[in-house]
């Protein structure tokens, strides 16, 4: 074996260098998680939040402190004027946009007997609408050849008591995938989404410890997943290693669903 194949080159280039990226709920659990991934690539990171002003100013302090750009973006997603306006605010800080992350979403069930028309509106506002409509704004000043990346759930390929709404929204939400990845591909723009088991973060937190205890139990790995895990994914979808995945939905999941 020689010296080259012992030691592989390492150049320390980063991935993302000179790229923009949008990370949509980007101060908390996986939205922050994928925000620093993404800036130790290299990326200038737009963190979008919506209520946690304070959370997002602090992602910003240690994406700076990484040694690249960023800055906070207040705006519900849900809403198409937010929506406007916060990549308006995006592109006139930074300039076009590269890499769009569709990472804010709520997580929120209810058993079929319980559901309410305030309920549906609410999971769908954010988990479909707002994707809808902060990608449509993003596009307005994207790179071609770029990349966007929805965080969906494997909860849409399951079948679980009181995920009904939660889970449509995210099955909706592969199929955005695979639509829009047809209509971008002439732009050389890929469109692909990440599906995570069960993640340590503030949505889970609400989950109860017993059925945190099965998740595990049902794991091949035999843990709750890190944001750093979802975050790793996006990094290479993001950069130019994934440049020939597009339309895919890939679960990031350690195994829960072998």
């Amino acid at each position: 074996m020689t010296l080259t194949q012992q030691q592989p080159k390492t150049t320390g280039a980063k991935r993302l260098a000179g790229k923009v990226a949008v990370v949509t709920g980007g101060s908390r659990g996986i939205g922050a998680g994928i925000a620093l991934r993404l800036a130790e690539e290299g990326a200038t990171v737009a963190v979008n939040y919506n209520n946690s002003k304070d959370a997002a100013d602090k992602i910003v302090k240690q994406i700076e402190e990484l040694g690249s750009k960023a800055a906070a973006f207040k705006g519900n997603v849900s809403s198409e004027q937010d929506s406007k306006n916060l990549f308006a605010e995006v592109t006139k800080e930074f300039g076009n946009i590269d890499i769009l992350v569709n990472n804010a979403g709520v997580y929120d069930t209810l058993f079929i007997k319980d559901v309410t028309e305030e309920h549906v509106d609410y999971v769908i506002d954010i988990n479909i609408k707002g994707v809808i409509y902060a990608t449509k704004e993003a596009l307005k000043n994207f790179a071609d050849g770029g990349r966007i990346i929805n965080i969906s759930s494997k909860a849409a390929q399951s079948a679980m008591p009181g995920f009904s709404v939660y889970s449509a929204t995210k099955a909706a939400l592969d199929t955005l995938t695979r639509t829009w990845a047809q209509e971008l591909g002439k732009r050389k723009i890929t469109v692909n989404g990440v599906a995570p088991g069960p993640v340590a973060s503030d949505m889970f937190n609400t989950v109860p410890q017993e059925l945190k205890d099965e998740f595990i139990n049902k794991t091949a790995l035999g843990r709750i997943g890190e944001p750093e895990d979802i975050a790793a994914v996006v990094a290479f979808l993001a950069s130019d290693d994934g440049r020939w995945v597009t339309g895919h939905t890939i679960a990031a999941d350690g195994g829960i669903t072998v």
